[in-house]
């Protein structure tokens, strides 16, 4: 058992570190790299990776400003439980960008499950805008929310 935790340990480390190189690129501005680090990653499915592609098509930073792009790499990192991604895709429904029209049932799910995913700030969205919605939109987003959270944080 050892040698195959053993194995998946070593085939890991080099994305985590692929990770961090992609990290330390985009604090020192060199986004085009950043990019090429992170894109193996994200394609593999890793959360933090797909949220950071998200960060960058969402400033334009190495990429072209895309915000549908943007809001599908949220989207793929927030199912997976990530909480900053989730705070993200929850702005997104929100504001209407990259998107048709903004969904505040949505964007209050996506609020409420990245503060229980433990994004300080998410609850502070969430407060804003429970705001605008009807007590409708609030009591389907409670529906939505029931559901995402059993799937997503079964112990939360």
């Amino acid at each position: 058992m050892w040698k195959y935790i053993l194995a998946f340990c070593l085939l890991a480390a080099p994305a985590h570190a692929e990770l961090e190189e992609a990290r330390d690129a985009m604090e020192a501005g060199d986004f085009t790299r950043a990019y090429e680090l992170f894109w193996p990653a994200a394609r593999s499915g890793n959360a933090d990776a797909e949220e950071l592609i998200g960060v960058m098509y969402a400033l334009g930073l190495g990429v072209e400003q895309d915000y549908e792009r943007a809001f599908e790499w949220y989207l793929r990192s927030a199912m997976k439980g990530h909480p900053g991604a989730q705070s993200g895709v929850g702005w997104y429904y929100e504001v209407g960008l990259g998107m048709p029209a903004p969904d505040l049932t949505r964007a209050y799910m996506w609020y409420v499950l990245s503060a229980i995913g433990g994004d300080p700030d998410a609850a502070i969205s969430q407060e804003e805008v429970v705001k605008k919605m009807t007590p409708d939109q609030i009591e389907k987003a409670h529906v939505l929310i029931d559901d995402y959270r059993v799937w997503m944080y079964p112990f939360r």
